[in-house]
């Protein structure tokens, strides 16, 4: 009887402890990636984007992508806030949307074919974000549609 009551015990310490750390965790909180221009905006104005891209962009890929994300509930929770803040770092540091304009053409150009072999081989958006995410999913046409304007803007350039 002796070794079950110190097991117990030992049961009952261990998840104190973890059940401590995981309350302390929220305390933490990682920076949001907030600004007060709209998500993709400047991204908008600059290079004419449609109605119809823009919706896609803006639910499938600006809240990685830009200086202004959508939060869901769960990511003030830690440590799923850490994850998708680590996300959103190098997501923008690949490409933020907010920021193409002020790049040279070459680099917009890199950028856009960057995009269209992302697209073009179902790397984007991460299969991570999807599955929490199920409407930012790009179905057969709304890549096709992404394809051709990026591709229109690099014939522009």
């Amino acid at each position: 009887m002796k070794k079950n009551g110190k097991r117990t015990k030992a049961y009952k310490a261990i998840l104190t402890v973890l059940l401590s750390v995981f309350v302390l965790m929220q305390f933490i909180s990682p920076r949001r990636n907030l600004s007060p221009v709209p998500a993709g905006q400047v991204f908008v104005d600059s290079f004419k984007v449609d109605a119809k891209v823009n919706a896609i962009l803006s639910v499938s890929c600006y809240d990685c992508h830009s200086n202004n994300t959508q939060y869901p509930w769960y990511t003030n929770v830690q440590p799923l806030g850490w994850f998708m803040a680590d996300h959103i770092t190098e997501g923008k540091e690949k490409l933020n949307f907010d920021d193409l304009p002020n790049y040279s053409p070459r680099r917009i150009n890199s950028k856009f074919s960057q995009i269209i072999e992302q697209i073009e081989k179902g790397k984007m958006p991460l299969s991570s974000y999807t599955w929490m995410h199920g409407g930012a999913r790009l179905s057969m046409e709304d890549k096709k549609l992404l394809v051709e304007y990026f591709n229109s803007l690099m014939d522009n350039e």
